[in-house]
């Protein structure tokens, strides 16, 4: 799957650990790597020296860690390879761009972690104002397409088969069985900030009466998702390059 760097994975630890402090697992922690790449996010871990990470990914050839190793699963096809309620930490670092059904991978996520247990989740950012620019006129977002036909090289953006906004990774993890799904980025885009500052005020304008209409005449948004409707045109979306997105089983 996807290869990692630097400011996602310090993003995803700082995640992770502030999570794990909240509601503190028995040491060692228990830590799934979905998708670890080299296995730079496990070497950061294991420096903390509380961790026990197993890696989990489509190939072992990438695998750069001594003493790693890593158990392949086709995450198009196949469920993960482990029992119920195993791991008190799964990551999952630019993965879900890469499959075909992320949703079922999700609730696998879910079945393997035990009762408490923290999931932490990054993906490209399709609604920061680049991305949304950049499908207004070409019809792609930033890091997705166009693509080769019949053509999938699944370790670059050429396998970002799944474009997954924000608010519809929020409805998955929720619609698997997870609670408090928090939001922050890995960086700003310094490249957006002009823009940002230009149409902001545009974008809060036609959201304040998007959503009036909606709640109003669709009845789509109500008090269970007006939050995350509303964290679509936040700055961390806006400005933000890749989303981390947390919560707890």
């Amino acid at each position: 799957m996807a290869l990692n760097i630097p400011q996602i994975i310090s993003a995803t630890i700082s995640e992770a650990t502030r999570l794990l402090s909240e509601n503190k697992p028995s040491e060692p922690v228990k830590h799934l790597d979905i998708g670890p790449g080299h296995g730079d996010l496990i070497k950061l871990l294991r420096e903390k020296g509380t961790f026990i990470s197993t890696a989990c990914d489509y190939t072992d050839e990438l695998m750069a860690l001594e003493g790693v190793k890593v158990d392949i699963v086709d995450l198009n096809t196949q469920k993960l390879p482990y029992e119920n309620s195993s791991f008190d930490l799964v990551t999952c670092t630019e993965v879900i761009e890469h499959i075909e059904h992320y949703r079922e991978t999700l609730r696998e996520m879910y079945r393997v972690l035990r009762p408490g247990g923290v999931l932490v989740v990054t993906t490209p950012n399709i609604l920061n104002i680049k991305s949304r620019l950049r499908f207004l006129f070409v019809g792609f977002y930033n890091l997705f397409g166009p693509l080769h036909m019949r053509e999938s090289r699944i370790y670059s953006t050429g396998g970002h088969i799944n474009p997954v906004s924000y608010f519809y990774l929020c409805h998955s993890l929720m619609d698997s069985g997870f609670a408090r799904v928090d939001l922050t980025v890995d960086k700003y885009q310094r490249g957006s900030i002009l823009f940002f500052l230009l149409l902001f005020p545009i974008l809060k304008v036609s959201s304040f009466f998007s959503i009036r209409k909606e709640r109003s005449k669709r009845g789509t948004i109500d008090d269970s998702n007006i939050s995350y409707v509303q964290k679509m045109n936040s700055m961390d979306i806006l400005l933000g390059r890749t989303i981390v997105v947390s919560c707890r089983k």
